[in-house]
Formats: C-alpha cells, sequence, structure tokens
C-alpha cells in the first residue's frame, strides 16, 4: 500500500531484460526510430550527467514505442584510451609498480580487467535508471568487428591521401607522454612572470632586450624577430644576436607578425617550443631546435650544466645566471593564458615530434553542406553557428597518441624507417610485394578515442556487413549530446559518417546543458562534489559511506558533510528516493539552457509527487462500485473538463517530444495528475460516489472514467518514470505498460461548456478561502445564495459547488441573513451566511485591512487606465485584462464595504 521504489523497480527491470522487453524488433512496414547512447567512458562509473542524458534518450525511446515505432537504442561503452590508461597506471602506482615494469602486454591485460569491471557498472548502473536500451546489442569500441572497422577505415584513409605522416609540432602532455589534439588542451589565464632578457650584439657593446615568459627556452632560440616598421630596432636587421649563458649566435630577422607594443618590442624564436615561433621559423627557413625530451626534462641541446633539468628547475637556474651576467634587466608580473592537458592538468609543451595526422578540409566541406542543407539540424538552433565557426577554420587532426591502450595504428616499418600501411603482415607483404625476409616493427602508438568514436553510429549497426540494422536503423534518428564534445565527437561523426557511408549519421543533433550542483558549480572530481546516481536511488547508509572513506575512494562534499554529522537533513545517511523521481527531476531539467542546478529539494518534491499518483492509483482500487451498463450515459461537466485537459496534454506531448521540451512535457503532466486530476477530478468523483444525488450508472460512468484517465496520463507519464507507472498500470489494468498504446485526443462533443468548469472551481475555491480566513470547518453547513450571474450556471454546476463546499442552497435572496459573505469568481458571486460562525471583532479587523488592500489596487488599476499612453502604447489584452480587473476589484471593494458596515453594527 505504500509507495517503495526500492521494493518494486529492481524487479520490474528484471522482468523486462527477462523478456527482452527493448530488442529491436526490424519490423519491416513500421517507422523506425533509432538513437545511439553516446558511449560513456569505461574509467569507472556513471555521473549525474550520465543519469541526465540517459534520462532524456530513454524518454525519446519509451515515447516511440508507444507510439509503435521499431525503436532501437544502441548501446555501447568507449575504450576512453588517455583516461582509461591513467586510471589503471593511478592502481599500478598505487600497489607499487608501473606500465613499464610490468610490460605493454600485461598492462593491456590489467587494463582489460578493468575495463570488465567498470563496463559491469556502468551496465547496472543504466539499468538501474531503467534504460531500455537493447542489452543484446551492445558495444565496446574495441570489440574485434569495431576495431576491425578501425584499421579499415584508416588504411582506406591512407591509401586516399587523407592520412599521413608528418613531422610539427604538436601539445605535447609531458606527464602522460603523449601528443594531444587542440579540443585536449583547456587554456585558463594564469598570473605568470614576464622576463626582458638582454641579447648582446655580434661585434658591439649594445643589447637587444626581448621578453619572454619562458627564459628557460632560450637555448632553442634560433632567431630575434623585429617588426621591419619598428624604427627603433630595424636598423639592427640582417645582424646576428649572442644568446646568453650559451653564447650561441643567431639572426636578427624582421618579421609583421612582431607586436611593437608587446614587451619590448623584440621576440626571441623558438619554433621547437611555440606554435606562432614554428610559423615564423617556416617563413624564413629556420630549423628548429628541441630542448626537452617527452617527459619535460632538458636534454642534450643545451649546456651540460643545465642538463636533465625539469622545465621549472631549468627556469630557475637560467633566471639565477642571467642575473648573475647582468644581462636580466627586469621581471614584471603578467597575465597570459596558459594550456593545460584535459585529463592530466600538467602545463601542456609545444613539442617538435612526427605524429599522424587526418587532412580535413576535404572531409569538412560535406559535413558543411550538410548542416546548412538542414540534412542535419541543431537543438537548439544557435549551436548551429557555433559548428560552422569551428569547421570552417578547421585544423589538421593529430590522430596517434604516445599510449599503450587503444587501436594500435596499422603501420609498419622497415629498418629504414619506409612506411607499410595494412591491416596485417601478412597482407602487407602481399600489398607492397615484400619479401619474407625484411624485418618490420608497427608502430608502437594508438589513434585517438575519438578516431573509433567517429565512426560509432554506423559501426555500432554493423555496416561493414551490410546488415538489416543498418539499412532499416541508419541514419539514426537524432543524437542527444552536451555541448562540450560538439568539436570532439559530433562534427568528426559527420564528417566521417558522410566519408565512409555516403549518409549522415543522424537527422538531428539536440544539445544539452551540463549538470552542476544546487550552487551552480561544475561537477568534478577535484571540487568533490559529484553525486553518484545510485546514492540517490537506492540511498547510502552513514556506515557504507564511511567504509566508502576507509576504501580510499572519493566521497562528495554532501558525503563528507554527512559523515561529519554536520547537517540534520541526512542524519543517517542518504535517502533512497527510488529511480523515478530522480528521473523526472532530471526532466524537469531539461531546458534550453546550458547549465542545469540540480537540488535534493527537487528530487524530495518529485518523490512526493510520485507517492501521490501511487495514493490516488489505491483510492481508485478502493472503490467498489455497482457495474453498469453505461453506454447511453452523458459525460458530467466535471467528466467532460477532464477529457478535454487530458487531450491537451496529449496534444502537447506530441510536441514536447519532437521539440526536445521534455522538461516541458514533465511539468505539464504533473500538473495535470497532482492538480487538476487529483486535487480536483478524484475528490469530484468521491463526492459522486459517495452521494445520495446520483444514480448508480452514472457513479459507474465517473468510476470508469476515472481509470480511463489515470490510466491514459500514466501512459504520457511512463516515458519520464517507468516503473511507478508500470507498477500502477498493472495494478488497474492487469498487464504491461510496455505493450499500451499511446492515448489519442478524444473526439468528444462537449454537451458543456468547458470554461464553466474553471468558474466552478474558481468560485469552491473562493468559498474554501472564505471559511479558512473566518476559521469556519469545512464540516460546519453554511446557508447559501446564488447571486444572478451565479444563478446562470446550470444545475448540475450548482450542486456541484453545494456537494463540495457542503452548502446549503437557498432559492431567494433571504434578507434575514445578518452576516453574510460574499465570495466572487469572474462576476459570479455567492453569498455565505456565516452568523454564529465567526467572531466578529476578529473578522472586522480583517475585513478593514483588507478593504484597504482592495482600495489601494483599485487605485493603482484606475490610475493606469486613465494614462493615456498606457491606452496608446499597452497591448489591447492587456487593456482589457485591467478593465477586467479593475470591474472585479469595484465588486470587491462594494461587497468588503457592505460587509465592514454590517459588522461594525454587529460590534457596536
Amino acid at each position: 500500500m505504500t509507495y517503495n521504489p526500492t521494493e518494486i523497480e529492481r524487479k520490474i527491470y528484471e522482468k523486462w531484460e527477462k523478456d527482452l522487453s527493448f530488442q529491436a524488433l526490424l519490423r519491416k512496414n513500421k517507422k523506425s526510430f533509432c538513437i545511439t547512447l553516446p558511449p560513456p567512458n569505461v574509467t569507472g562509473s556513471l555521473h549525474m550527467g550520465h543519469a541526465f542524458q540517459n534520462v532524456i534518450m530513454d524518454s525519446y525511446s519509451r515515447y516511440y514505442r508507444l507510439n509503435d515505432y521499431d525503436v532501437l537504442w544502441q548501446p555501447g561503452t568507449d575504450h576512453a584510451g588517455i583516461a582509461t590508461q591513467l586510471v589503471v597506471e593511478q592502481l599500478l602506482k598505487r600497489e607499487g609498480t608501473s606500465k613499464d615494469e610490468i610490460g605493454r602486454e600485461a598492462f593491456l591485460d590489467r587494463v582489460w580487467q578493468w575495463r570488465h569491471e567498470s563496463g559491469e557498472k556502468i551496465m547496472s548502473q543504466m539499468k538501474r535508471l531503467g534504460s531500455s536500451v537493447d542489452w543484446e546489442r551492445a558495444k565496446f569500441t574495441m570489440d574485434p568487428d569495431v576495431s576491425e572497422v578501425v584499421a579499415k577505415t584508416f588504411v582506406a584513409l591512407y591509401e586516399e591521401g587523407l592520412i599521413y605522416r608528418g613531422k610539427r609540432l604538436v601539445n605535447w602532455d609531458t606527464s602522460l607522454k603523449t601528443a594531444l589534439s587542440d579540443l585536449e588542451v583547456i587554456s585558463i589565464e594564469e598570473e605568470v612572470k614576464l622576463y626582458y632578457i638582454k641579447y648582446r650584439i655580434k661585434d658591439s657593446d649594445e643589447f637587444l632586450t626581448v621578453s619572454t615568459t619562458r627564459p628557460e627556452t632560450l637555448f632553442g632560440d634560433v632567431a630575434i624577430a623585429i617588426n621591419p616598421n619598428d624604427s627603433r630596432f630595424n636598423h639592427w636587421m640582417g645582424k646576428n644576436a649572442v644568446i646568453p649563458i650559451s653564447n650561441k649566435e643567431i639572426p636578427i630577422i624582421g618579421d609583421d607578425y612582431v607586436d611593437m607594443e608587446f614587451g619590448s618590442g623584440c621576440l626571441k624564436i623558438t619554433p621547437g617550443h611555440d606554435f606562432n615561433d614554428f610559423e615564423i621559423g617556416k617563413r624564413h627557413n629556420l630549423i628548429p631546435v628541441s630542448i626537452f625530451d617527452e617527459a619535460g626534462i632538458t636534454n642534450d641541446n643545451v649546456p651540460n650544466e643545465f642538463r636533465g633539468q625539469t622545465i621549472q628547475n631549468a627556469r630557475e637556474k637560467v633566471v639565477i645566471e642571467l642575473k648573475a651576467f647582468g644581462q636580466l634587466d627586469k621581471v614584471e608580473p603578467y597575465k597570459t593564458m596558459i594550456p593545460r592537458g584535459d585529463r592530466s592538468n600538467v602545463i601542456v609543451e609545444p613539442m617538435l615530434t612526427e605524429q599522424w595526422y587526418m587532412s580535413m578540409e576535404k572531409l569538412a566541406k560535406p559535413a558543411i553542406t550538410a548542416v546548412k542543407q538542414e540534412k542535419i539540424k541543431f537543438t537548439p538552433l544557435n549551436w548551429t553557428k557555433t559548428y560552422f565557426n569551428w569547421m570552417n577554420d578547421i585544423q589538421d587532426w593529430c590522430i596517434s597518441r604516445q599510449l599503450w591502450w587503444g587501436h594500435r595504428i596499422p603501420a609498419w616499418y622497415d629498418l629504414n624507417n619506409n612506411i607499410y600501411v595494412g591491416l596485417n603482415l601478412e597482407e602487407i607483404h602481399q600489398k607492397y610485394q615484400l619479401d619474407d625476409s625484411i624485418e618490420l616493427r608497427q608502430d608502437p602508438d594508438v589513434l585517438d578515442t575519438w578516431f573509433s568514436s567517429a565512426l560509432w553510429p554506423f559501426v555500432t549497426l554493423d555496416w561493414q556487413e551490410k546488415s538489416e540494422y543498418f539499412n532499416k536503423y541508419y541514419p539514426t534518428s537524432v543524437l542527444v549530446t552536451g555541448f562540450d564534445i560538439i568539436f570532439f565527437w559530433v562534427a568528426r561523426m559527420i564528417m566521417m559518417g558522410l566519408k565512409m557511408t555516403g549518409k549522415v549519421p543522424f537527422h538531428e543533433v539536440y544539445v544539452h546543458g551540463l549538470i552542476r550542483d544546487s550552487q551552480g558549480q561544475k561537477m568534478s572530481k577535484s571540487k568533490g562534489n559529484i553525486l553518484d546516481p545510485l546514492d540517490l536511488i537506492d540511498g547510502i547508509s552513514l556506515n557504507d559511506l564511511i567504509k566508502k572513506r576507509t576504501s580510499g575512494l572519493m566521497l562528495s562534499n554532501l558525503e563528507k558533510t554527512i559523515i561529519k554529522n554536520t547537517t540534520e537533513d541526512f542524519p543517517d545517511g542518504i535517502k533512497a528516493y527510488g529511480a523515478d523521481p530522480l528521473r523526472i527531476t532530471l526532466a524537469n531539467l531539461a531546458t534550453t539552457g546550458r547549465d542545469i542546478n540540480l537540488s535534493m529539494q527537487h528530487i524530495e518534491s518529485n518523490r512526493n509527487f510520485c507517492n501521490k499518483i501511487w495514493n490516488a492509483c489505491n483510492y481508485i482500487n478502493s472503490l467498489k462500485v455497482t457495474e453498469s451498463n453505461i453506454e447511453c450515459i452523458e459525460a458530467g461537466i466535471s467528466d467532460q473538463w477532464i477529457q478535454s485537459k487530458l487531450d491537451q496534454l496529449i496534444e502537447n506531448s506530441h510536441k514536447y517530444i519532437k521539440t526536445h521540451r521534455i522538461d516541458l512535457l514533465s511539468k505539464e503532466i504533473y500538473e495535470f495528475l497532482w492538480h487538476d486530476y487529483c486535487d480536483w477530478y478524484i475528490e469530484i468523483a468521491k463526492i459522486i460516489i459517495n452521494s445520495n444525488h446520483y444514480d448508480e450508472q452514472y457513479k459507474y460512468y465517473v468510476y470508469s472514467n476515472l481509470k480511463k484517465i489515470f490510466l491514459s496520463s500514466l501512459i504520457i507519464l511512463h516515458p519520464i518514470a517507468p516503473f511507478i507507472t508500470e507498477e500502477l498500470f498493472l495494478k488497474l489494468n492487469g498487464t504491461s505498460i510496455l505493450k499500451a498504446t499511446y492515448p489519442n485526443v478524444s473526439q468528444q462533443e462537449s454537451s458543456h461548456d468547458i470554461k464553466e468548469f474553471e468558474n466552478i472551481k474558481n468560485i469552491i475555491l473562493s468559498i474554501r478561502q472564505a471559511r479558512s480566513e473566518n476559521q469556519i470547518s469545512p464540516k460546519s453547513q453554511l446557508l447559501a445564495y446564488f447571486e444572478t450571474q451565479t444563478q446562470k450556471l446550470s444545475p448540475e454546476s450548482k450542486n456541484l459547488i453545494k456537494l463540495m463546499c457542503n452548502l446549503s442552497i437557498l432559492n431567494d435572496h433571504p434578507s434575514e441573513f445578518s452576516l453574510p459573505i460574499a465570495c466572487v469568481s469572474n462576476g459570479a458571486k455567492v453569498i455565505l451566511e456565516t452568523f454564529g460562525k465567526i467572531d466578529i471583532k476578529s473578522e472586522l479587523n480583517r475585513t478593514k485591512k483588507y478593504l484597504e488592500k482592495v482600495k489601494l489596487e483599485l487605485q493603482s488599476i484606475e490610475s493606469k487606465l486613465a494614462n493615456t499612453k498606457f491606452l496608446e502604447r499597452a497591448p489591447k489584452e492587456v487593456i482589457e485584462q485591467n478593465k477586467k480587473l479593475q470591474s472585479d476589484l469595484s465588486i470587491k471593494l462594494k461587497m468588503l464595504t457592505d460587509e465592514k458596515d454590517k459588522l461594525s453594527a454587529l460590534d457596536a
């Protein structure tokens, strides 16, 4: 009888899974809907952002199944090269070893072990959330069939000249010892020091002063550049300068890139460690010099005493030497953007290395055209502009990574470093007609994770096999993703989908915001504010939290607070809210904004909502109504009103799903079930079923309608809250909601004025408010008279008011009413006799205060309507609203004045 989500949710999902309820059916004559799960990284478990995204995708999948579409929600996980390797390396470090000590094969075995553990945890979390994916088709980016497509794609693009190997300056992570793409680098403004270093002009006692934030790189300088238009220095062009400490001579060159206003106006050119300097170096045929190795340690290209130093240590030693030589002019504080690796957070070092690249310009053009021609649409639309801005300025993509975990690059080298690209050694020997005696070694690097992810929409549908799934479900219907990976993933999927299949990978891209905590802070491990969805769904006891801390697992701020017992809200841990309350909360937050703040109060509120509809079902089940033939029964005004509200909800629900506004759907179904259905229709049904004023046939009709409307609303709610709707549907209907059909808008021809029911509601609320303000018990029956406007209500409406408000209706205005209270709503007026029911003195004081308030409101409205500027500029409907309000307030003022006078006379 009591709503206990943890009791029902697990057994329901187990039944769904056992019955293969979410299997794609490949029905030929049915419309298809396919959505691909953005594969979560196998780095641990899902966070609240994943839960948010899952709720959106699951809502779409369940909605289209109920509308008889052939639905495939394709699941899978991503190997996440850098991230996963970093996690396992940290595990090994805690065990006192490292990947280098155990070797590549043993390390990969350990990563696969981690992948299975993490993958199982992610699957269990998704099931607990209620995700209706086709588990039989789950993919992993390093499954054998996926890996084969990845390798074949690399080979095909290489043979077409779109993949090439080149020596360029790349973003280098000295902690992970790998190249990074521009998208994997986060630039943050930080305060550093700007050093002014004096370079002596060769064969002269004069100096040029150069400003730099990186004095340690002077050993990699190959020139000093000045702006040819700078009259202060252009006479030095063509001469040589001498690098401090190393005394190496370098040319002084002219280049328009130099900003005459920045620093000293002279620029040291270090093409081996600066992207802008690299471009200047190419223009002037300067040979780059690298002074750091892959770990960021100074190499043999620096003087002996500076070798083997970290970047920071080298900087400190160089500054000391410059001071000693008198060649450090000054040091100033300076704010600049510092690039850091998005995984390691270390400062990224521009490094000259040989890497594999993908040429992007040719691939980008058809991808730009596809969006321009609206073959792919972005929602919200503003992300289209962001997409175009990046695509129109796209750079070649560095696709190789110096890692062990990932898709190994299908390229081999002979002893002379000639490159051979193919799927395996056997194919390479045949393809290049190589003798078996030629020794080949495979490239040790792996592909950027996003390379395989770019193939995800079609490789998961077995494109390579030309399968039925690919033919049926590709292009997929919609991609649901966060705005933070539009460039990493979305754009690359569009380019690779068009290139490899000739079709766009999806028709729509719905870009949602990012989940933040209740204070608007981004959820991150470093902030400690990450919430595990399962903690909120199943709860976590104080003892479990203490065990979690003892085992070394990171705790969120909330969990730390609970352990310290500094909050009264969670004395015993986190409450088990269940999956549905969390899902409804996340659906409510699925707005078109960039940031979404999640609070526990939202989840608590939605648990109360689930409890409300649970109790509504219990009430319906408890009713004992005599079965009758109701075919010829005419619906009452309340029945037709609730049907009209349901019809509006059905109509809007289709619109909300198609425009990606499940937040509006969630809020509207909440309003319908809580307020329209439970607060009004159920309450009216109780009165009707328990009243002697209605016959048994109509009572049975109301009972049947009560059940029918509730079942329809459960179906509409189901995509957002699948567990409770399944349980309640089974209770009332005896079948699974998964077999239900989405409700259609009724074709009812209303015999009542539906607007009249809104008036009835307002009158009832007005009477209830009067009772409350006058402290008159609802059980105390009052005499009442309906004045002229109210007399126009139908007998049925007046009877409803009478029964809902416990009134005894008089047909004639009684002159003997000694203490009337008038309840006014939209011109309709009900007079209540309250003599003997209230405290006169208290009521007099309350009436006087209320009277003054109404006077002020009326004066404000009258002043506004007397203002010619307002009448000229305000929309017609606004003016009409103000006039109506003026009329209502005038009636109320007269009513209160009369009431005050009568109370004053009685109090005398």
